[in-house]
This record gives structure tokens, C-alpha cells and sequence, in this order.
């Protein structure tokens, strides 16, 4: 039966307007689901070949999530962040191209893992952009990496101040949920939490809350300075072990790795900073516990210890070797792995900018 007579008093149109909320944002908070499937993103800077550190501290521990059978992975390699500083443009591409060489010399599977250069997908910038309008510049002043460089020079560059907007990006671009780091990352990571839920409030429920995954083994140190990490940038190249160095020089780095006077293996990162870092890359290449590694070391001074980690060393690290300077010279199949994992992350990354830029405003038509 029809009602008749009966007079709406105000249209909805009205009321939205009266109370400054947007119809279509109303309904997509609604009906927008806050389930995201599991996805891990990483990312490794083209500076170098890794070393044992980077290995251990993040590339195996990829290698392992994608052997699980059951992650799904994005692994990028992020060039745009190598040029917070100066680089030889030569070299830059010899790097990334060094860098996809060593993650598939390493375990990783291009069928498995999407594996791609972060540059090659221009969501990265503009979502990088919309997120940077969210953040606070106190926000960035107080990350303990800004305060660590900063001090180091007299005008920082810009790139070195915002480039943790930009890592939040690279991981809310394909709404990862979790991310590997170090546990110097893990402020990073709650600034990119800060910003999926700066947005979803500002605008749509759009992006995960990303948690992070801690690698199970301690930063691996210096050989000629244990009293810092191993580095990239380390001004004495016999201070780091790269992964693809030779059995001649992985054998040569680890005889000159400084320990101190006392010969007996004993296991003391505070009081015996040398020695137990040798331990720890031990430990790493054996899968066995440090403790165990000293038992087994009984009546070893520290010439052997020494010699007996190159040997650890080197035959972990063979296969990779091997596997990387057969790679080196298929350069058609490189090519075809970067450009297949580009598409992939592009196919994702343009999902999720088509729903910001819907969510923002910025999609006209």
C-alpha cells in the first residue's frame, strides 16, 4: 500500500551537509573491510655486495620465509634510497644489477618471490608525497638515525630527513603486514604505523597496521672494530666479509679480525667484544648456539678458532659464490626477472594508488 501525505522533512543530502560528511566516505568506512591478507615487504639499498652481516641479518631470513611455502613476499630493491647521497650513475646500475645477483645467488626464487626495482614503480613517489602531507617534522627529528647523521655533518640533505616517509610508502603501497628488520629499523616501522593510521582516520580504512619480524641473530660486528656493527661503508675493507668474496680473502679477513691478548674462546661480548664476534659468525654459518660452539672449541687458542671459522665461512658461502658468478653472465634472464617483477608490483601498486587517490580526491575521472 502506498503512504501518502507523509513529508520528509530533511533529505539526506542535507544532513550530510549540516554535518560535514562526505556520502561516499561514509559508505566506504562502512563497508571497507579491515582484514588484510598476510604479506611481507623488504628492501635492500644497491650500496654493495652484502655481507655476512646483511646476509644473517636479513637476506637468509627472507630466504627462509619464502622456503616456508606459505608467505607471500615483496622483495624490493630500493635504488630511489641509495640517492639520499651522491652516487656514480655507472656504478649505481652495476649495483642494483649486483644486488639482484646476489638475492637469487642467495635462495631467492623470482617464481615465488615478487622481486623488483623500487624506481621502475612510480606509486613509491606519489604515495611517499600523500603520506609526507600526514607526517610532522618532529616526527622524523626524533628518529635516532636522523639525530645520528645529522650530527655527523653541517647541512643534511633533504632526502636523508624524509626518506623514512619514503620506507613507510614502499611497505603501505602493497599493504604488507609484516616487515623483516633490524632492530634499528623498528622506530621506522612504528613511524610507517603512525601514518597507516594517520591516513585510514584522515581519509579510508585503506592500509594495514605493518608488524615487524626481528631476525633471530644478533648484528654481526666489525672485524677490525667489534665495537660497531659490520657496514657497507666500513673505511677498512677488511673490517666486513662480503658474501661473494674469495676463499683467499674471506681466510686473510678473519686472520687479521682483532681480538686481544687472551687466547683461550670464551664467549663475553661486553668484556671480549673480538673473539666473541667470531663466535657469532660461527654460530651463524653452523646454526649452533655460541655456548655450544665454545665447548666445541675446547683447547683451541685463537690462531685456530680463527682458522676454523674460515673454514666454516668459506664453505657456507661457496655454493653463493658460485651461483653468483654463473648469473653474472645471463644477462638476458636478469633483465627478464627485473621485468617480470616489475610488472607484478606494478599490478599491485596500482590498486592500491587507484584507492587512494580515490579516497583522497585526486582521481577527477
Amino acid at each position: 500500500m502506498a503512504v501518502t501525505g507523509v513529508r520528509v522533512p530533511i533529505a539526506f543530502s542535507t544532513i550530510f551537509n549540516k554535518l560535514r560528511l562526505d556520502p561516499y566516505k561514509i559508505c566506504m568506512r562502512k563497508n571497507h573491510k579491515n582484514s588484510f591478507q598476510k604479506r611481507i615487504f623488504s628492501g635492500i639499498q644497491p650500496t654493495s655486495i652484502p655481507h655476512v652481516g646483511n646476509y644473517f641479518g636479513a637476506v637468509k631470513s627472507w630466504v627462509d620465509l619464502q622456503n616456508d611455502q606459505k608467505e607471500n613476499i615483496i622483495l624490493s630493491i630500493v635504488d630511489l634510497h641509495s640517492i639520499t647521497v651522491p652516487q656514480n650513475p655507472a656504478r649505481l646500475q652495476q649495483q642494483i644489477e649486483e644486488s639482484l645477483i646476489c638475492l637469487i645467488a642467495s635462495g631467492i626464487d623470482p617464481n615465488r618471490t615478487v622481486l623488483f626495482q623500487q624506481s621502475k614503480v612510480n606509486g613509491h613517489a606519489s604515495l611517499s608525497w600523500i603520506l609526507g602531507c600526514l607526517c610532522t617534522i618532529p616526527q622524523l627529528e626524533h628518529l635516532p638515525q636522523w639525530k645520528e647523521k645529522s650530527e655527523l655533518v653541517k647541512e643534511s640533505r633533504l632526502g636523508i630527513f624524509t626518506y623514512p616517509v619514503l620506507q613507510a610508502a614502499d611497505i603501505l603501497l602493497y599493504k604488507a603486514t609484516h616487515v623483516p628488520v633490524g632492530e634499528d629499523q623498528v622506530k621506522h616501522i612504528e613511524l610507517t604505523r603512525h601514518l597507516a593510521k594517520a591516513f585510514n582516520r584522515t581519509y579510508l580504512n585503506i592500509f594495514p597496521s605493518p608488524q615487524t619480524i626481528l631476525g633471530k641473530h644478533k648484528r654481526i660486528k666489525s672485524l677490525r672494530n667489534p665495537a660497531n656493527k659490520m657496514s657497507k661503508s666500513e673505511a677498512d675493507s677488511k673490517g666486513k666479509i662480503d658474501i661473494c668474496d674469495s676463499a683467499e680473502e674471506i681466510v686473510q679477513k678473519v686472520k687479521k679480525a682483532v681480538t686481544d691478548s687472551n687466547s683461550a674462546i670464551t664467549y663475553d661480548p661486553i668484556e671480549r667484544p673480538g673473539i666473541s664476534n667470531l663466535i657469532e659468525i660461527m654460530s651463524a654459518v653452523t646454526d649452533t648456539e655460541p655456548n655450544r660452539i665454545v665447548e666445541n672449541s675446547a683447547g683451541l687458542d685463537t690462531v685456530q678458532f680463527k682458522s676454523r671459522v674460515s673454514e666454516a665461512v668459506v664453505e657456507y658461502f661457496r655454493p653463493i659464490r658460485k651461483r653468483f658468478i654463473e648469473l653474472r653472465e645471463d644477462r638476458s634472464y636478469l633483465h627478464k626477472v627485473l621485468k617480470d617483477g616489475e610488472e607484478k608490483a606494478q599490478k599491485i601498486a596500482d590498486e592500491t594508488m587507484h584507492e587512494v587517490r580515490n579516497a583522497v580526491g585526486l582521481n577527477v575521472y
